[in-house]
């Protein structure tokens, strides 16, 4: 088995570990998906691909926070720190807003 791209920390965080890989979050059918790059977050504006296979043929991971591998279900607030040394907060309460992705620790290692 292959190691994976992110690892999880307690309750709600994603730690990005492998810069080749984008990691593409998502947190159920309601809320947008979000695009992890090694230079930082945003909302993912683009097909989602239909499996794993076809994510790892675009460089992306797919990480689905609600399955049992992850935090198992859906969240509101979820942190992921980047290859660039960043922690950022998602806000899924406040999608369509300034406040939805921010920084919330710069220099989080």
């Amino acid at each position: 088995m292959t190691e994976k791209p992110f690892l999880v920390s307690g309750r709600n965080t994603l730690i990005h570990k492998i810069r080749k890989l984008d990691l593409l979050v998502l947190n159920g059918d309601e809320h947008p998906p979000v695009l992890v790059t090694y230079k930082g977050i945003k909302q993912y504006e683009g097909k989602l691909p239909d499996n794993k296979r076809e994510a790892k043929m675009m460089d992306m991971e797919l990480v689905d926070i609600t399955t049992s591998e992850v935090f198992g279900d859906e969240k509101t607030l979820v942190f992921i720190q980047t290859l660039n040394g960043k922690e950022y907060k998602i806000d899924y309460s406040k999608v369509g807003t300034s406040m939805f992705i921010k920084v919330h620790l710069d220099n989080a290692f």
